[in-house]
């Protein structure tokens, strides 16, 4: 039931340290970079679709971001995995809510992740604070919380009745960090740690697995941006109870418009 967490939880949050008039180009290779955008990726479970459109806050010290993502179609015929589960259907969709103060690099990040597959989904809000770089190194820290939900529960043993419930809370802390190799190439590395916290007794004992009230995920990313507005991207995760070739990867192209 893990699987959500290799793909939702690192959770992508983008914003901009600099009010920029909308024309302008943002630096893609900024975690907190806020963009209009689309992308398509090619992952070993099929086809991930993903668009990105700014907004404003009403504050002119804010800006803010909605990103809708459809992932793992067309899995039989694009996809590589070996894995049973590689069909042409949707495998999940997951909308994000990002909004800055770019007068302190604090950012705020709501993150909806529903696997159509499992019928099982989170949703969590978390608070991101951009420190001063290192260095080629920067680092961007989180912390937050949410609640798991889903349909028909009681066959996976979480909960006692049927329908949409939520069997409980979890909370989530970790890090995104950027390492700037030249302007054009970059790497980023983002541990999440998760732990339930309250609910039934199955969900907090055994939701990551079998004992396994916890889980650490990790995110693994090389950049090259091929132009100002365009770039490539490798993708690659895992957790503490899946190996790094077990994981998922893909291939992702971004464009800012």
């Amino acid at each position: 039931m893990n699987k959500i967490y290799l793909s939702a939880l690192p959770f992508a949050l983008a914003a901009s340290f600099a009010i920029a008039e909308e024309q302008d180009v943002q630096d893609m290779s900024n975690p907190l970079s806020i963009y209009t955008q689309a992308g398509i990726g090619f992952t070993d479970q099929g086809v991930n679709l993903k668009v990105g459109a700014t907004y404003s806050t009403g504050v002119d010290t804010q800006m803010g971001m909605n990103i809708f993502e459809v992932k793992g179609f067309a899995g039989e015929a694009v996809g590589w995995s070996g894995s049973s589960s590689r069909t042409d259907a949707v495998d999940s969709i997951r909308l994000r809510n990002f909004e800055v103060d770019l007068t302190n690099g604090r950012g705020g990040q709501f993150d909806l992740d529903y696997s159509v597959a499992e019928e099982v989904g989170t949703a969590s809000y978390a608070m991101i604070q951009a420190l001063p770089a290192l260095g080629p190194v920067s680092f961007f820290p989180l912390a937050g919380a949410g609640f798991v939900f889903g349909n028909n529960l009681d066959q996976k043993g979480l909960v006692e009745s049927n329908g949409y419930t939520i069997p409980g809370t979890l909370a989530v802390v970790g890090t995104y960090s950027k390492i700037t190799i030249t302007d054009k190439i970059w790497l980023n590395y983002n541990p999440m740690y998760l732990q339930t916290l309250s609910g039934t007794d199955v969900y907090k004992n055994h939701f990551f697995g079998l004992n396994n009230d916890s889980i650490l995920t990790h995110e693994f990313t090389a950049s090259y941006q091929i132009s100002p507005r365009f770039n490539a991207r490798y993708f690659a995760n895992w957790s503490e109870y899946t190996d790094f070739t077990d994981g998922a990867h893909r291939i992702e192209f971004n464009y800012q418009f």
